[in-house]
């Protein structure tokens, strides 16, 4: 890769290292686990940056979560969330983040497959969150599904479409 791609690459990895902690803040909470934008940014992250950048972007994202910058949902931080109810959740970016990517990039990075690697992706996440979620809590895991993950479906699966769109108009206009 040459120094100019790198570069480029680099800003536009911070770039949604950015908006990936916004999407963080803006949190409704309804129980554990709150509502964010910022699932929809890992997601976009991943089919815009590709495996190694998208994956580079979330530990970037993590890592200064962890150092103590309010990155996370409703601007906490801290070593704390991710041993917190809602620590699966965000550990299950990695993985998601690189699954989603290496697919949208195998099927051709088209509006109906990015769709198909993002649902691919959310399922990563829950499941890695809601298991966590079971644990740290002491729910039943009928009780992790129902707090955990049955409110965000509809709002997922409209941050995925959401996502589809705005990547199928980026792309062509950053070029990567």
């Amino acid at each position: 890769m040459n120094n100019s791609k790198q570069l480029k690459m680099t800003v536009y990895t911070s770039l949604f290292v950015a908006f990936i902690a916004i999407g963080a803040f803006i949190a409704i909470p309804i129980g554990p686990v709150p509502i964010v934008l910022q699932n929809m940014f890992v997601l976009l992250a991943a089919i815009i940056l590709g495996p190694l950048w998208g994956l580079a972007c979330v530990g970037i994202y993590l890592l200064i979560g962890l150092a103590g910058l309010p990155v996370f949902a409703g601007g906490t931080s801290g070593i704390g969330k991710l041993f917190g109810p809602t620590g699966g959740y965000l550990l299950g970016y990695l993985p998601c983040v690189f699954v989603t990517a290496g697919i949208s990039k195998a099927l051709g990075k088209k509006l109906s497959t990015d769709i198909i690697a993002m649902v691919i992706g959310s399922l990563i996440v829950y499941g890695a969150g809601v298991p966590w979620l079971k644990v740290v809590t002491s729910m039943t895991f009928e009780k992790a599904v129902a707090v955990g993950m049955y409110p965000f479906l509809i709002g997922d699966a409209l941050k995925i479409i959401a996502a589809a769109f705005i990547a199928k108009t980026l792309r062509p206009v950053i070029n990567l």
